[in-house]
Order: C-alpha cells, then structure tokens, then sequence
C-alpha cells in the first residue's frame, strides 16, 4: 500500500448493504492525521456472529480490536460492514478471529495489532482467541481488553 494512494470510501455517506461474504466486504482506509504519534485505537464489538461451520448453529463473540496505527486508519462504517459480513459465514472461531486480523493488517498496515475474540461457549466450552502482531511499540500505552474470563459473559 502505498501513502500516496488516492482516498476513496466505497461506503461512508452512501446506503450501504451488509456484505454477503467476508471475502465481499471492503475495509476503507484513510489517512491518519496523526502518523508520526504513537497511539491506541480500539475497536470493541460486543455482538460480534457467525456461523458454526460444521452445524449451522450461530456462535457469538466479543471482540476488541486493539492497533497502533500508521499512516491509515479505519473507516468504522466499512469495519461495521466487514465484522456484519461474518453472519452467515461458516468458520471456527481461531479461523473468524484470524482472519479478521490478516484484513485489518493488509487494509491499513498498522504499526501494532491485537485482536481479542472472547467467544461464547459452544459445547459448553468457551474458545477465546488471541492475536498480536508482535511485540507492542515501546511507550504505547495498553489498557487492558475489559473482558472478564468465562462467567456467563457479560
């Protein structure tokens, strides 16, 4: 991706359907008014769905989308659309939380991404997943993700 690349949201200010695909949905990236700042932006996505690839069955989740952006943000309405586009897809959770991750990570090159999927149970087991791009930037600031371990999430 190159800094010099033109701005054009695809979906922002327009009436926009939600994606039947993840593969469908598009992330919008714009520049960061702020690239040579080290910060924190967090997404948080409490109903978070898709489905169950095996039984069809729904299967929910609470994300928290944390990065240190670069020279791109994050449209949130292109995000909403993408994480939405996820409904009736079929995946396991590390699949769903993995690849939303690797979208973000080639939409808008963030110097730092972590992406906490704390799924509900399925079986009775809940499956949370964790990804981090790597060590975070030293002098970022890491709150923590908010979200208790399993006791009937909440």
């Amino acid at each position: 991706m190159s800094d010099t690349r033109e701005l054009r949201l695809t979906q922002l200010g327009d009436d926009s359907r939600l994606p039947t695909s993840p593969d469908e949905a598009v992330l919008d990236p714009i520049p960061n008014p702020h690239p040579n700042k080290l910060y924190l932006v967090r997404f948080t996505c409490p109903e978070f769905t898709s489905l169950c690839p095996v039984t069809g069955q729904p299967d929910f989740a609470h994300l928290v989308i944390d990065f240190a952006p670069e020279q791109f943000l994050v449209e949130s309405k292109s995000l909403k659309l993408f994480l939405g586009s996820f409904r009736n897809h079929g995946a396991f959770h590390e699949d769903c939380t993995l690849d939303i991750a690797e979208r973000l990570e080639e939409a808008i090159e963030p110097r730092w991404l972590r992406l906490g999927g704390y799924w509900y149970p399925r079986g009775g087991i809940p499956i949370d997943v964790f990804y981090q791009s790597g060590p975070p930037p030293e002098g970022l600031w890491l709150p923590d993700q908010g979200v208790a371990a399993y006791r009937g999430r909440g």
